[in-house]
């Protein structure tokens, strides 16, 4: 069920509309004890060709902010609320936009850039809305810190499932971003979920972990003053523990923090660049530095395009309140959601699979050969392909492969991401078997069919 929210008509985004956040949460929440402060975010301390659809799945009005409901598992009572645009790419990319403390879905889609941007790119976006009185995201619960564990993850999770079966969305292009309690949420839902999202933005915000409880209070003052410090491999860990036993590829992250934040402090923004470098596994080192704008210092982690594994924007005298017109273009360039799309992919007929089987009496092994057949490079691929009745993958090598039976997808290893127009990769799994062995008999690179 959908409700189409006529009287949010969208808005430029202004610098003094988001001024006013700061001295509104301080109104709201110093006056608040501190054991009922808000879970993170804009929070100051105590005292933002579809697809047939089922019944309950039918697909929202296009061009207009959209409530949808009964969109699946919602332990918090979150509301999902839904931008499609007119003109929607085919497997269109999706976009997760968190709003700040005290805001709301509707808020931060009529006062940020994001619907605008879809509007030029053709993605799909959405705006969960938290019901809590403090109108602030769940980033310090356990169960919020553990993927699957419950609270506002799962039901943000749900949502996406929802788009990606009403819309037939590409599910190798889903983004997170948010600011304040937002950004704190796109650190705790790429911690959880790092098979969903290929990347997230944070607009101020504190590293995964930072804002854990166990005592049912909302507020970590000592994370929101930046004096929790952990070594890289530590916050990694926190990040790690998440989803213990997940080996596939990690989403990239940009983090934006100004040098004067006094509602989440400026030390966080170090510990974010020591967490995510960790995940990554690539060095603290910048691989370049840059200044793109007036008081703006930009390093480059692991790479030195728009689109390395961690960017990092340092803004000189800034406060809490930072985002402003422009950022979110930003965003969708790190993404790859511009007018340079994503990274090239082939055309249908571009790519060629082929499968050989080794089998015994209760096994098998696979080896799958990835030939790009068009002529642009492949930078990073998911491989899709249904394994006959009755065989599970037991092990796998090349490739993250999820789930193990059935309709599967093998996602590219760091070393092999690239496939030059005529190049191969070789991949393979080892799977069980009650009797039939045949290898797949159809694959898709990046959802284009590919010759077999």
């Amino acid at each position: 069920m959908s409700t189409t929210v006529g009287t949010t008509a969208r808005r430029p985004l202004r610098t003094t509309l988001l001024a006013g956040l700061v001295p509104l949460l301080a109104a709201v929440l110093f006056a608040a004890p501190q054991s009922s402060a808000a879970p993170g975010a804009a929070a100051v301390p105590p005292g933002a060709q579809a697809a047939p659809a089922a019944p309950a799945e039918r697909a929202a009005p296009a061009a207009s902010l959209t409530e949808v409901t009964n969109f699946g598992t919602n332990p918090s009572n979150l509301q999902m609320y839904l931008y499609v645009p007119d003109t929607v790419t085919e497997n269109p990319a999706v976009l997760v936009a968190v709003h700040w403390c005290t805001g709301s879905g509707p808020v931060f889609y009529q006062n940020t850039e994001f619907a605008s941007l879809a509007d030029r790119y053709g993605f799909i976006v959405v705006y969960p809305s938290v019901t809590r009185s403090s109108k602030c995201f769940d980033v310090s619960s356990p169960q919020a810190l553990k993927r699957g564990g419950g609270s506002d993850p799962v039901g943000i999770k749900s949502m996406i499932d929802y788009v990606t079966r009403t819309y037939h969305a590409d599910t190798g292009r889903i983004f997170a971003t948010g600011v304040s309690s937002g950004a704190m949420m796109t650190n705790v839902l790429l911690g959880d979920y790092p098979d969903v999202f290929a990347g997230g933005a944070a607009f101020a915000g504190v590293p995964f972990g930072c804002f854990a409880t166990t005592d049912g209070s909302e507020w970590n003052s000592a994370c929101a003053n930046g004096t929790v410090t952990h070594t890289p491999k530590e916050w990694g860990d926190l990040v790690r523990n998440a989803y213990p036993g997940y080996s596939g590829p990690c989403p990239r992250m940009q983090l934006w923090h100004g040098t004067q934040d006094d509602v989440l402090r400026y030390p966080n923004f170090g510990e974010m660049i020591k967490q995510w470098t960790d995940v990554q596994g690539i060095s603290q080192t910048p691989a370049r530095t840059d200044s793109p704008a007036s008081g703006w210092t930009r390093t480059r982690y692991g790479s030195t395009g728009d689109r390395a594994p961690v960017e990092a924007i340092s803004l000189q005298g800034v406060g809490h309140n930072l985002i402003t017109t422009g950022m979110a273009a930003r965003v969708i360039t790190f993404f790859g959601l511009d007018s340079g799309g994503p990274a090239p992919q082939p055309p249908p007929g571009g790519c060629k699979v082929s499968v050989t089987t080794n089998a015994w009496s209760t096994g098998l092994t696979a080896s799958v050969t990835i030939t790009n057949t068009g002529t642009t490079a492949v930078n990073g691929w998911k491989l899709g392909f249904t394994l006959p009745a009755g065989q599970t993958i037991t092990n796998g090598w090349g490739a993250a492969y999820a789930p193990a039976s059935g309709a599967v997808t093998a996602t590219n290893a760091t070393y092999n991401a690239t496939i030059a127009p005529g190049a191969s990769v070789g991949i393979g799994y080892q799977a069980s078997h009650t009797g039939g062995s045949a290898g797949p008999g159809a694959f898709t690179l990046n959802g284009a069919n590919c010759t077999t």
